[in-house]
This record gives structure tokens, C-alpha cells and sequence, in this order.
């Protein structure tokens, strides 16, 4: 089994792991870090999110993998399993946007607060949207869709709408669940998505 963890805006590699390190030592498991955001050094070929979606695809092989997305991973986690259903198994995504404007469910504008804290960040990462939601009914995969019910940014009523449109997806809800819930309380949710990977 082979899974890649991506994460999101923070584009940490380090934002996964506590989670993976629980997964059966024997999975093979890809860690993702994304070129010029967080505190990640830029890459002169990475100037959009369609290079992102490149990034991973580049490290696709013949097997199909697994895609465990959190936030704005899950935008490209979406985008891989539709340019590439037959390389795509499960995907599990947490907290995401997915590529869909979230404001009108109830989401804040998490833009602002990120270019504080990282003032380098490339324009297009704050300009681009990408938006996947008029292809949802296209993700044949299974989805197990982890949020909080805690979460200003991306709010439990995104997660209902994915599971309202995705065909084959399964809502799992963490009470008192913060966007950051995958990394902070990876303890509670890593049994339910080692089941739905097995």
C-alpha cells in the first residue's frame, strides 16, 4: 500500500506525520512539502497550484496510491483523482476547501492571517482559487471525509456538502475539531482512516 500525505497551505512535509507514524510500518508513505509556501523554500517551477498537482504526479507509478489531503491538499488531492482515476484508490481529505468557494458555507477568509505570518509567499498563492466543485459527481473513489465541528475556516457544513456530492463518501465529525485536528489530535482519528485504508 502505497499512501502520499499532503498537506496544505503550510505546506509542512512535518504536518502529517504524527498520523503516518501510527499507519503499519509497512505502508509505504510519501510525504509532500510545497515549494515556496510556509516556511518552504521557493522553486522557480512551481508558480501555481496546477504545478503542485504536477509535483505529485511526477511520483505517481503504476500502482494506484492513496491521497490523505488536509485543507487546500485536498484541492489537489481532487484534481489528481480526476486527471488520474485508474492511479487513485481511497482519498482521504480533512478540513479542505477542495477547490470550491467555501465563504458562502459559513468559511472566513484565511488569506489575510497567512500573509502575516508568511510575508514571503508567492502572489499566486494568495490570488489563485481552484475550484474542482462542478466535478465532484466525476470522484468515483471512496472518500472518508474527516472535519471538526470547531473549525472557522473550513466549517462542518463543507464537509457536509462534499458528502452530499461526492458518490461515494462517509463523513466522520471530531467534536471540538480545529483546522489543524489531523496533526493536534491524530490520536483520535488515525484508527477510523487505518480502517478505511485497509
Amino acid at each position: 500500500m502505497r499512501l502520499f500525505f499532503l498537506p496544505g497551505v503550510g505546506g509542512s512535509a512535518e504536518f502529517w506525520r504524527p498520523l503516518g507514524d501510527m499507519l503499519p510500518v509497512g505502508w509505504d508513505k510519501v510525504y509532500f512539502a510545497w515549494p515556496g509556501l510556509g516556511e518552504n523554500p521557493a522553486d522557480p517551477k512551481v508558480n501555481s497550484y496546477h504545478d503542485l498537482v504536477a509535483l505529485v504526479e511526477a511520483r505517481l507509478g503504476d500502482a494506484p496510491v492513496d491521497l490523505l489531503a488536509q485543507s487546500m491538499g485536498g484541492a489537489i488531492a481532487l484534481t489528481l483523482a480526476l486527471r488520474n482515476p485508474d492511479k487513485v484508490r481511497r482519498i482521504v481529505l480533512a478540513v479542505t476547501a477542495g477547490g470550491m468557494d467555501v465563504e458562502e458555507l459559513g468559511a472566513i477568509d484565511w488569506r489575510i492571517n497567512y500573509r502575516e505570518e508568511f510575508a514571503h509567499v508567492a502572489d499566486w498563492v494568495m490570488s489563485e482559487r481552484p475550484d474542482v466543485s462542478a466535478r465532484l459527481a466525476e470522484v468515483h473513489q471512496p472518500c472518508l471525509l474527516v472535519w471538526g465541528d470547531n473549525d472557522p475556516i473550513s466549517p462542518i457544513a463543507v464537509g457536509q456538502h462534499f458528502e452530499a456530492h461526492l458518490p461515494d463518501a462517509s463523513l466522520m465529525v471530531v467534536p471540538g475539531g480545529q483546522h489543524d485536528l489531523i496533526h493536534a489530535r491524530a490520536n483520535e482519528v488515525v484508527e477510523s482512516i487505518r480502517a478505511f485504508l485497509e
